[in-house]
């Protein structure tokens, strides 16, 4: 169970050209802007997590401020396992010399989980202690499409810019089966990826709509054009649905995000996704300046500091 290697190939080839000898500057503020609106969306999107758009409206009116609250009851500014799991990923890069094993992701998801996160999904749960019980750092494929590898993959995006399509792929799916394992998963998390990595290499906003384009061909249930999807759920496809179709009627960085949560249902992890896509698109520069002075310091300083080692890292930047 896996997505087809064509499908893969398919989906990168594009991105080769315009990841050629790129700008170090457009890079460094396009993939903070990924990390940053990861961490925005995620913060953003937590107030309404798990609401429907009437009880959105009635209780907040349009929903377009970071203040906290929601179930998990957050301080203002404050972010859930979305990004904090992406924070895990990219220390499992930047703490090593070489590229990460699959052991090595399980690894930091297992110390992630050992210091107790706001949040878990029981997925992503039962995943890390198969791993703490068996030591094997892939799970068996399965028919729980959700969309916790997704929401973390940034760090990938990022740290493979200007990769070879099979690196870009191993690396994606292993750090998503440590946890998920479905072709739907994996197709969209390779998505997510590629169109990050369209973003943040500057190739604008018809070569990440592509990258959508393609998934949809080759899995039509992921369609959303005229789509509208409310209270998405943590399954794979609602969850992409509704990420697309936002991006796809926006053209900026807030209305997206704006749009995407408004629709409650699993809004802290498709405000994350949203973010992540829109921020390596827009770049830093293009991120709401309220939402980031909200945004926790600290969060604030690990999605800038990561971003920096990430890009650095990437083929793309050694060229």
């Amino acid at each position: 169970m896996q997505a087809s290697l064509p499908f893969i190939q398919t989906m990168s080839m594009s991105l080769r050209s315009v990841t050629h000898n790129p700008l170090r500057l457009q890079m460094r503020t396009h993939a903070r802007g990924a990390m940053l609106g990861l961490a925005l969306g995620d913060a953003l999107g937590a107030t309404v997590e798990f609401m429907t758009p009437r009880e959105i409206r009635a209780q907040l009116g349009r929903h377009n401020q970071i203040r906290g609250g929601g179930w998990l009851r957050l301080a203002c500014g404050q972010v859930t396992d979305d990004t904090t799991m992406a924070f895990a990923l990219a220390e499992a890069w930047l703490l090593r010399r070489n590229a990460p094993a699959a052991e090595d992701y399980a690894q930091a998801f297992d110390t992630w989980m050992r210091a107790k996160p706001v949040d878990i999904g029981n997925t992503v749960r039962r995943g890390i202690v198969r791993f703490r019980n068996t030591g094997q750092a892939c799970v068996l494929p399965s028919e729980d499409a959700g969309n916790g590898a997704t929401m973390r993959c940034a760090p990938i995006g990022l740290v493979l810019l200007g990769a070879p399509s099979d690196t870009i792929a191993r690396a994606t799916l292993a750090q998503a089966r440590v946890t998920h394992y479905h072709p739907l998963t994996d197709a969209a998390t390779l998505t997510v990826v590629n169109m990050v990595q369209a973003g943040v290499s500057g190739a604008g906003i018809r070569a990440v709509m592509a990258q959508a384009n393609l998934l949809v061909r080759e899995f039509p249930q992921f369609g959303f054009r005229g789509k509208h999807v409310d209270n998405p759920s943590g399954y794979i496809v609602d969850t992409m649905r509704a990420v697309l179709h936002a991006i796809d009627i926006n053209d900026n960085f807030e209305s997206a995000l704006v749009e995407v949560v408004n629709r409650g249902g699993d809004a802290d992890t498709t405000g994350a996704i949203a973010g992540m896509i829109m921020g390596a698109l827009h770049g830093e520069a293009g991120l709401p300046e309220r939402w980031l002075r909200a945004l926790d310091p600290g969060v604030y300083k690990r999605c800038i500091d990561y971003a920096d080692g990430l890009i650095e890292r990437s083929p793309a930047w050694l060229l």
